[in-house]
C-alpha cells in the first residue's frame, strides 16, 4: 500500500523547466562552451575510481588491473564501504593537472536489505581536497553540502556545475587545477554506521604544467546554530586575489513566519561599508517574494519543506558562473538574519518585518584564489553538524493501539523506513462516521510551546479535524497526497497549564482525489519557542481555550 516514490511531480516539473531553460541558454554562452571543444586541448585524460582492481595474487589493489565484466565473482565489486571513523583516499596524484569531473553514489541512509541497520548520511561524511602537498585542505565540507544537499536530506539538483540526478548520483564539474599534487579523501564521521556501497569516479587531465597565474579552487563549510546576535552571518572572509563562484546557504527556522528579509552584504578589498548590498535573501538566490523548490543552471532551492513553521528547512544554491564576484586583496560575504517574527517574540507585541531572528544557518562558499587563502573555519564534528532537536516533549503515537484510543475501524503499527526511524500508528476506518483517534499527553511545567503532529500523507488518506481537550484547534488536516510523504501539522501556540491533555483527531471526510480515510501519525510533539517568548511573556495568561492561536 505504501511505497516510496522515486521522483515527485515537483521534480518532474523541475526537469521540464530546466530543459526549456537549457534550450534557451545554448544560443548564448553555452554555444561558446561547445565551440571551445573544437580547439586543441593539451594533456591526457586520466581517472581515479572505485573500479575493482586486483594484484597478481588476486587481492584488491587500487593500482592493480581491473577485473573484467565476464568475471561473475568479482566484476561488480566496484563499491567500497567506509566503516565508522574510516578515511579513504580516492585520488592521490603527483604532477600537474586539472580535475574536471567528480561522481559519487552510495546507499540511502534508511534501513534496507543491503544495510538492515541503516547507514551514514552525506552530512556525516566529510569531503576533503588538498592541492600541492599543503597541510590545509582547500575543500573541507560535508559531502552532501558540497553538492547542495543539506540537512542530510537527499534532493535532486539540476544545475550547470553540480548535478544530483534523482537525488542519488552526485556530480560536479568544477575545474580544479593543481601544480604539484592532488589528494581527495572522504571520512565517515558517523559514530557507529558505515557509508555503504560507495562508488566514485574522479576524472582529470594530466598536464605538462599549469600557468603561473592560475588560481586554485576552494570550498569551505561553516555554521551557526543559531546565528549570532548582533552579527551578520559570514559565508566567506578571505584575503588575497580571486573570485567567488558559488554559495550554498541552508536555514532551519526557530521562529514562525518568513526568515529571508535579510540582505546579502559583500565587502570587496577591505572596504568598511559593503559596496554589494542586496535587497533580500530570496533576491540573492534570484527568486522573488520567498523561495520554493526549484532547480536551474545557475540558482535553485533543492530542499524546502514547509512555509512559515517553526522548524522549517530551506536550502538554496547560487552559482556565479557568468557573474563571478571579483576581488583583488580580500572579500567578505555575509547575510543579515533579519525578517518577520510573530508578535509574541517582539518586545512591543507587534509583528514587523525587521527583527533579528535566531535561526540555524550553515553554508558552503565556493571560490578561486591565487596563493593561500586566510579563511579556515573549523569544521564541526558530525554530531555538532546535526541540527539540535527543538522538541521538548515527543509522544510516539504507536503506543496508543488500545481500543479506547480510537473509534470505528482498526489500528496497526506500521514501519515506513524511508520516512521515519521508528514506526507510525496507522488508523484505517472504513468510513468517516464515528472515526477518530486520540493521543493523551502530560504537561509538567507551564512554558510557551508549539503543538504539532508528525504525520503521513498518501493517496488513500482522509480529512481530519483536531481537538485539544474538546476545543477545536488548527485548520482542517487534509492527509491526501498523490505520493507517500511526511509532513508536520502545526496546530497551536500556547502556554498550557500543568496537567493531562488529550488531542483528538476526528475524520470529517476525504479529499475527492483520495481513495480512503486512513490516518498515519508518527508522533505528537511540543516544540520549544524562542527564549524571548518567555522573557516578554505577552501571552502567558492568554486563554487558548477561548481563542486558539497559531502564528505563521
Amino acid at each position: 500500500m505504501l511505497q516510496p516514490a522515486s521522483r515527485t511531480k515537483v521534480g518532474q516539473s523541475i526537469n521540464v523547466g530546466v530543459a526549456l531553460l537549457m534550450a534557451l541558454c545554448v544560443g548564448t554562452g553555452w554555444a561558446q562552451m561547445l565551440g571551445d571543444l573544437a580547439k586543441p586541448i593539451e594533456g591526457r585524460s586520466m581517472r581515479a575510481g572505485s573500479t575493482h582492481r586486483v594484484n597478481a595474487e588476486g587481492e584488491f589493489d587500487p593500482n592493480g588491473q581491473p577485473v573484467g565484466d565476464k568475471d561473475k565473482e568479482d566484476s561488480n565489486w566496484d563499491n567500497k564501504n567506509l566503516k565508522p571513523g574510516e578515511t579513504r583516499v580516492l585520488l592521490d596524484e603527483k604532477g600537474s593537472g586539472v580535475i574536471t569531473h567528480i561522481w559519487f553514489t552510495f546507499l540511502a541512509p534508511h534501513p534496507q536489505d543491503w544495510a538492515p541497520e541503516g547507514t551514514a548520511t552525506h552530512q556525516d561524511v566529510v569531503l576533503r581536497m588538498y592541492w600541492d602537498d599543503r597541510e590545509q585542505p582547500a575543500v573541507e565540507t560535508p559531502l552532501g553540502d558540497f553538492f547542495a544537499n543539506a540537512f542530510g536530506k537527499r534532493s535532486e539538483v539540476i544545475s550547470l556545475p553540480v548535478v544530483v540526478e534523482d537525488a542519488d548520483s552526485y556530480n560536479c564539474f568544477w575545474h580544479m587545477p593543481f601544480r604539484k599534487s592532488a589528494r581527495i579523501e572522504v571520512e565517515n564521521q558517523h559514530p557507529d554506521k558505515p557509508l555503504a556501497l560507495l562508488y566514485y569516479n574522479i576524472d582529470w587531465i594530466k598536464k605538462e604544467s599549469i600557468p603561473a597565474d592560475t588560481p586554485y579552487f576552494y570550498a569551505r563549510y561553516r555554521q551557526e546554530y543559531p546565528a549570532q546576535s548582533g552579527k551578520d552571518y559570514v559565508v566567506l572572509d578571505t584575503q588575497g586575489k580571486g573570485h567567488v563562484v558559488g554559495v550554498v546557504l541552508s536555514v532551519r527556522t526557530r521562529s514562525p513566519s518568513w526568515f529571508g528579509e535579510g540582505d546579502e552584504k559583500i565587502y570587496i578589498d577591505g572596504e568598511k561599508t559593503a559596496s554589494i548590498w542586496g535587497t533580500g535573501t530570496e533576491d540573492y538566490f534570484l527568486s522573488a517574494f520567498g523561495l520554493r523548490a526549484t532547480s536551474t543552471p545557475y540558482f535553485g532551492v533543492p530542499y524546502f519543506d514547509q512555509w512559515g513553521i517553526i522548524g522549517g528547512h530551506t536550502s538554496a544554491y547560487r552559482w556565479h558562473i557568468n557573474d563571478p564576484i571579483v576581488f583583488n586583496t580580500s572579500v567578505k560575504v555575509t547575510f543579515e538574519h533579519f525578517s518577520w517574527i510573530s508578535p509574541d517574540e517582539n518586545p512591543d507585541y507587534k509583528s514587523t518585518s525587521w527583527n533579528e531572528r535566531q535561526d540555524d544557518y550553515s553554508s558552503v562558499a565556493f571560490w578561486y584564489q591565487t596563493g593561500k587563502p586566510t579563511f579556515h573555519p573549523e569544521l564541526p564534528s558530525a554530531e555538532e553538524r546535526k541540527l539540535p532537536s527543538l522538541d521538548v516533549i515527543i509522544v510516539p503515537a504507536k503506543q496508543f493501539t488500545d481500543k479506547k484510543y480510537f473509534g470505528e475501524g482498526a489500528v496497526t503499527v506500521q514501519e515506513l523506513k524511508w520516512l521515519y526511524p521508528d514506526s507510525q500508528l496507522l488508523y484505517h476506518p472504513g468510513f468517516p462516521h464515528n472515526a477518530w483517534v486520540e493521543l493523551p499527553f502530560t504537561v509538567d511545567k507551564k512554558e510557551p510551546y508549539r503543538l504539532l503532529l508528525l504525520m503521513t500523507e498518501a493517496p488513500d488518506y482522509g480529512l481530519y479535524r483536531a481537538y485539544l481537550n474538546g476545543v477545536p484547534i488548527g485548520s482542517e488536516i487534509d492527509l491526501y497526497h498523490e505520493e507517500v510523504r511526511t509532513v508536520e501539522q502545526h496546530l497551536l501556540d500556547f502556554w498550557p497549564e500543568p496537567g493531562e491533555y488529550t488531542l483528538k483527531l476526528e475524520c470529517i471526510g476525504k479529499n475527492p482525489k483520495s481513495s480512503g480515510y486512513y490516518c498515519g501519525i508518527e508522533s505528537l510533539r511540543l516544540r520549544e519557542r524562542r527564549p524571548r517568548v518567555k522573557i516578554w511573556a505577552h501571552e502567558k495568561d492568554h486563554d487558548w481555550r477561548k481563542e486558539p492561536k497559531l502564528y505563521r
